[in-house]
């Protein structure tokens, strides 16, 4: 991963549940993007049933919820990491597998599913008193020692711009005053948005679409899957997209390729 000047592709996705999703696209897409790093939200798995297929990965770690069939990541790799760990350092959110990172020569790769707050938001005090900040602290102390790639499922639509009815959502999980403020706050570390920062007017690009009322045949959805990166890697971005045609999921693929000089 350490090649000067080599392109990294990178796709994150949300398969909402491994197992159904290749029953749907996942082996084809995979084998068809082949990227260098997949990292996955919402396997959905317990260890009985983890695949024993690695989709053509030297290397690959999942990280599973204590409850069986619930949240869970996995990360996939071509190139061996310097270290794995799950979830903080300090012990705190575990039980959910909810955070794994891979440690590169030159970055830290974190891959997180965050917590939903819910319809009633029961778990938004959670998320905005625990969870965001949590999240923040420890990429800044990851930081300290090398830049930082973030991604995942972050279930925060950041800005108006980032769901398709963000007037009649104002007060729904993923687009309340409380997780957009989690993620400025962010941002305001030293941390970008690569999507936005490449195309920072784009209107209709999303990523997760609810299943009811043929919500992603009219693309009325959410962009709530992210890589975000140190800012001292805003040069190395060459692309960050969405890739809203894959199927499989109620979430798509998002992706980032960053050239590692």
């Amino acid at each position: 991963m350490s090649n000067k000047n080599s392109t990294i592709e990178m796709i994150s996705w949300n398969v909402n549940g491994l197992r159904a999703c290749r029953k749907k696209t996942f082996d084809e897409f995979v084998a068809k993007k082949n990227p260098d790093l997949l990292c996955l939200q919402e396997v959905k798995l317990n260890s009985e049933v983890i695949p024993d297929d690695d989709f053509g990965y030297a290397f690959r770690h999942y990280h599973l919820a204590e409850k069986k069939g619930y949240s869970g990541t996995a990360i996939f790799s071509k190139t061996k990491p310097l270290s794995i760990r799950e979830d903080f350092p300090d012990g705190k959110h575990i039980g959910e597998g909810r955070t794994i990172t891979f440690e590169f020569e030159g970055f830290f790769l974190v891959n997180v599913y965050v917590p939903n707050s819910k319809g009633h938001l029961s778990r938004l005090p959670h998320r905005y008193d625990s969870w965001d900040p949590d999240l923040k602290d420890y990429l800044i102390e990851l930081r300290q020692s090398k830049p930082v790639v973030l991604c995942g499922d972050l279930n925060v639509a950041h800005r108006e711009i980032d769901l398709a009815n963000p007037k009649t959502n104002r007060k729904s999980a993923g687009f309340t005053d409380e997780e957009r403020e989690g993620f400025s706050n962010l941002l305001a570390e030293g941390f970008i948005d690569t999507y936005r920062h490449l195309h920072p007017e784009k209107t209709g690009a999303y990523s997760w679409w609810s299943y009811r009322a043929g919500a992603r045949a009219r693309n009325v959805g959410w962009r709530i899957d992210y890589f975000v990166v140190s800012d001292c890697l805003a040069s190395s971005i060459r692309d960050a997209y969405i890739l809203p045609e894959v199927e499989g999921s109620d979430h798509c693929p998002v992706g980032l390729s960053l050239t590692h000089a």
